[in-house]
C-alpha cells in the first residue's frame, strides 16, 4: 500500500535519499574521532567522502589540539575547509594530481613520530584517488592497467589486488611508511566490509601476493603493458619486497575502523519503508556478479511472490545491496544500476499484466552509477512499454551497454550529483 499523494516512485526515490543520509561522514563519523595525542595531528585521506569525512574532523576536533592534514577526492566532490586541505583528481583513472597529492601525503606522514597521530580517512575511490606507482612504474602504464581493468568485469576485491601490487601505498604500504600510531576511519563500498579492500586497503595488512595478481590479470584477459607484467613478475620471483601481511608486527599500533557500510544504509530504508506500513526484506548487503544475470534472479522472485505469495505475501519491499558488474562489450552510457534496472524490466514485462505491481530503484550511494552523471534510475511497470512508444529497443540498449540512455530518454534517471559518501549500491523493488 502507498500514502495518498504518496506513490512508488515518491517512496522509492526517498527511501534511497534515506540510505544515503544514514552513511553521510557529518553524521556518522563524530562519534568515532579518537583524543588527541600529545603531539600533532594529520590527517590524511583519499575517496569520494574524503571531504566529507576531513569537513566532519575539522568541526569537532578540540579548538585547542594541533591539527593539520591533506586529503584527496574527485573532481567535483571538494568542500570548503580551513585546517586540513582538500585536493581533488581524477577518478576512476589516476591522474597526475592525484599522483602529486600521494606524494605529499607520504612525505608528511613520513615526518610523524610516536607522540603524533595519523588519523587516516580512506573511503571508496581511494584506490584511483591515492595513487603513486611502485618502483620504476611509469603512472601511464599504471593507467591503462586500471582502465582495462575497470572494463573486464572483474569484481572490485580483484581489480584492488592488482593495484595494491603495482603501487606504493596502498596494501598496507601507508601504514609502513609511518612511526606514530594509525586510526584508519573506513566508509566501506565493497561487499564484507573488509578494509583491505577499501581504496585498496593504504592502512591494513594485505593477504594477497604478486602471484594472485599475475593470476587475474590471465584470467580476466587483462593485456597490461609489458612493463606492469615484469614488475608483477619481479615481486612473484621475490626480487621486489612484497605487501606487508597479517601479523605484522606494524600493526600492532594500526586500527582499521568501519564507521560506514552497506547493512546501515539497508536497515535505514527498511524502517522508512515499515514507518509507512509496508513489510520488507533485506536479501543481503553483499550481492556480487553479472548485473543482468543478478537481474533475472530477482525477477524470478517477483514472479514467484506474485504469483505464488512466496516466500513472502504483496506489499513486500525487497532491499539488497552490493556491487554488482557490468562486461563492456557495447559502446553506449550506463552504469552497474540501470543496466540491472533495464535487464530487470525486460525480464518483468514476460510477466505480462503481474507486472503492473512492481517498480524498482536501483542507485550507487556516491551519487555516480558508473562514469555519467546519474545515482542510478527508477523502473516503473510501463517503462519497455514507454521506451518501445519512442522507438527504443531495450535489448538492444542492453546488448550495446547503453541503459542511460534509455532512462534518460524516458526521464527517469536520478541525479543527485556527489553525495560525498559511498557504501556501494542501493536497489528496491517495490511489489503494491
Amino acid at each position: 500500500m502507498t500514502q495518498p499523494g504518496r506513490g512508488p516512485r515518491e517512496l522509492l526515490a526517498e527511501s534511497f535519499r534515506v540510505a544515503v543520509n544514514a552513511a553521510d561522514p557529518l553524521k556518522v563519523l563524530p562519534r568515532c574521532l579518537p583524543k588527541p595525542p600529545k603531539g600533532r595531528t594529520f590527517v590524511a585521506g583519499a575517496g569520494k567522502a574524503a571531504a566529507s569525512m576531513a569537513l566532519a574532523v575539522e568541526q569537532h576536533w578540540p579548538a585547542g589540539a594541533p591539527l593539520e592534514g591533506l586529503v584527496v577526492t574527485r573532481y567535483r566532490h571538494g568542500l570548503l575547509t580551513s585546517r586540513i586541505k582538500v585536493l581533488e583528481a581524477g577518478h576512476p583513472v589516476p591522474d597526475q594530481a592525484g599522483e602529486q597529492a600521494t606524494r605529499e601525503i607520504v612525505r608528511r606522514v613520513r615526518s610523524l613520530g610516536p607522540d603524533d597521530l595519523l588519523l587516516a580517512l580512506v573511503s571508496g575511490g581511494g584506490s584511483a584517488l591515492l595513487s603513486l606507482p611502485a618502483g620504476e612504474l611509469s603512472s601511464e602504464a599504471v593507467r591503462e592497467t586500471t582502465r582495462q581493468l575497470l572494463l573486464c568485469g572483474a569484481p572490485i576485491q580483484d581489480i584492488n589486488v592488482v593495484r595494491k601490487h603495482l603501487s606504493s601505498v596502498q596494501g598496507g604500504r601507508l601504514a609502513a611508511a609511518c612511526r606514530a600510531p594509525l586510526l584508519a576511519l573506513i566508509v566501506s563500498d565493497v561487499t564484507g566490509d573488509d578494509p583491505t579492500h577499501v581504496a585498496s586497503g593504504p592502512c591494513a595488512p594485505d593477504p594477497s601476493t604478486y602471484a594472485d595478481a599475475l593470476d587475474i590479470l590471465r584470467n580476466y584477459a587483462v593485456s597490461a603493458v609489458p612493463a606492469v607484467i615484469e614488475h608483477l613478475q619481479r615481486g612473484a620471483r621475490g626480487e621486489i619486497a612484497e605487501t606487508p601481511k597479517p601479523g605484522e608486527q606494524l600493526f600492532s599500533r594500526v586500527e582499521n575502523r568501519v564507521i560506514a557500510a552497506s547493512q546501515g544504509s539497508l536497515q535505514a530504508a527498511a524502517q522508512f519503508f515499515r514507518s509507512r506500513a509496508i513489510p520488507v526484506a533485506v536479501l543481503g548487503d553483499s550481492v556480487t556478479g553479472e548485473a543482468q544475470e543478478a537481474a533475472k534472479v530477482y525477477a524470478a522472485l517477483v514472479r514467484q511472490i506474485l504469483a505464488y505469495g512466496e516466500p513472502w505475501k504483496p506489499p513486500i519491499a525487497l532491499l539488497s545491496g552490493g556491487e554488482l558488474t557490468v562486461t563492456v562489450r557495447g559502446k553506449g552510457k550506463g552504469g552497474r544500476c540501470s543496466t540491472f534496472l533495464l535487464a530487470l524490466g525486460i525480464e518483468l514485462e514476460r510477466l505480462g499484466p503481474m507486472n503492473a505491481a512492481v517498480h524498482a530503484i536501483a542507485c550507487d550511494t556516491d551519487g555516480i552509477d558508473g562514469t555519467e552523471d546519474n545515482a542510478g534510475a527508477l523502473l516503473a511497470p510501463d517503462s519497455i512499454m514507454r521506451g518501445n512508444a519512442l522507438g527504443l529497443s531495450a535489448p538492444r540498449h542492453l546488448a550495446d551497454n547503453d541503459s542511460y540512455t534509455f532512462f534518460e530518454r524516458l526521464s527517469d534517471l536520478v541525479v543527485t550529483g556527489p553525495t560525498r559518501t559511498n557504501v556501494n549500491d542501493y536497489r528496491a523493488i517495490l511489489i503494491a
